[in-house]
């Protein structure tokens, strides 16, 4: 009889490390109903088994009780499954992008060429570039036409032609890590962090683009004024019914601070705080999460932004839709006579220190070659 009882104990502290050890796994996955119904089902076993085990006569209700129990959790899991399935395959706007399609010299680069030989060829000395992303296939064509032919990985520390993103480049040429940037105007903190390192960025512009708005394709809504932009953004405006759509709560995705696009939202809503962004927890080392802007997810009533060549030639996504601003939709037209309301010039950022193959380098960008290679990649030059 004692030894019995040994053993029923013996089983029940097994149960209660196997729960823990168990509880522990579940919390370094880091799926928080994982972990919830992980240390759900330890205390339930526990409980169960301890009736089990202790009670003389074991009561009916027990097996049926475990059994309704584990339903219940195997129907949350599938439950969560399943929108993790949807969620999945929504269609994504974000950084990541397969820019080795875009490689200068590669067989076979989508980034566009020239009818005629360069103007310009330089063969050494090669200004260091870098920039964001939706520039990458622009300024890719500039290094395909005045470079001469190599292996140039994007990806690469010290590669001649890299692209970090519009946070990172910024850095990189105020570190002298790069000689030339292809961005967006830079954030206040950008702009702060050049001051604080007494490096003065000279800014060229270079090509006009359209800072768009986009909404799922099923949204009934098509056309959204200034205010309501800044109504939404900042919080003010939370139902699609507010402004012509169905009654559903507004996802208004953001981008990370210092990103080309997030920089430029600020400057449209002129002052309007920002309500605080959409995020996702993300799991970090040591079992930390923390949470991080949330890429954009085309619910159906998600919101999101960017930049029109972004959005139309690099992600081309039928199921997004971008909306007009005031009447207007952006279009090289409206970009080109700045009648859409939200159009705004990219630059080649060098610093007052430039060598001069970056000059040249500019230069020869200015010109009709580089010009004509901005409108062919799909951009609105500056210079018609």
């Amino acid at each position: 009889m004692i030894f019995r009882q040994i053993l029923k104990l013996l089983l029940l502290i097994f149960l209660i490390l196997f729960g823990f050890i168990a509880t522990l796994w579940a919390s370094f996955v880091g799926i928080e109903i994982y972990m919830i119904l992980t240390i759900l089902i330890s205390i339930a076993t526990v409980v169960f088994f301890s009736i089990w085990l202790f009670s003389d006569p074991v009561p009916r209700y027990l097996d049926k009780g475990m059994g309704i129990f584990l339903a219940i959790c195997a129907l949350a899991v599938l439950i969560y499954q399943g929108n993790q399935y949807y969620i999945n395959n929504l269609a994504t706007v974000n950084d990541e992008f397969n820019l080795e399609e875009y490689r200068p010299h590669i067989k076979d680069t989508k980034a566009v060429h020239l009818d005629t030989a360069s103007t310009l060829k330089l063969n050494t000395n090669l200004p260091v570039m870098d920039g964001a992303t939706a520039l990458y296939p622009l300024y890719s064509a500039f290094a395909m036409a005045v470079y001469p032919k190599g292996d140039y990985p994007y990806n690469y520390v010290n590669s001649t032609v890299s692209c970090s993103n519009t946070i990172f480049a910024y850095e990189s040429l105020v570190e002298g890590k790069s000689d030339v940037i292809f961005v967006a105007g830079p954030s206040k903190e950008q702009s702060a962090f050049a001051k604080k390192k007494g490096v003065k960025l000279v800014f060229t512009p270079i090509g006009k683009e359209a800072f768009v708005f986009f909404v799922n394709a099923k949204n009934k809504v098509s056309d959204l004024t200034f205010e309501q932009i800044k109504g939404i953004y900042s919080g003010k405006i939370n139902n699609w019914k507010e402004v012509g759509g169905g009654n559903s709560d507004i996802k208004p995705f953001q981008r990370p601070d210092g990103s080309g696009s997030q920089t430029m939202l600020i400057k449209v809503m002129k002052g309007t705080r920002l309500a605080p962004p959409l995020t996702n927890e993300v799991k970090m080392s040591m079992g930390r999460i923390i949470d991080e802007t949330a890429n954009y997810l085309n619910y159906r009533n998600a919101m999101g932004f960017s930049f029109l060549y972004f959005v139309t030639g690099m992600v081309k996504n039928k199921d997004i839709k971008i909306v007009s601003i005031d009447g207007i939709y952006p279009d090289k037209n409206t970009i080109g006579n700045d009648s859409y309301p939200f159009t705004a010039a990219f630059y080649a950022v060098t610093t007052d220190k430039a060598t001069p193959n970056t000059r040249k380098l500019i230069e020869w960008v200015l010109s009709p070659q580089g010009q004509q290679l901005v409108e062919r990649t799909g951009y609105v030059p500056i210079r018609h």
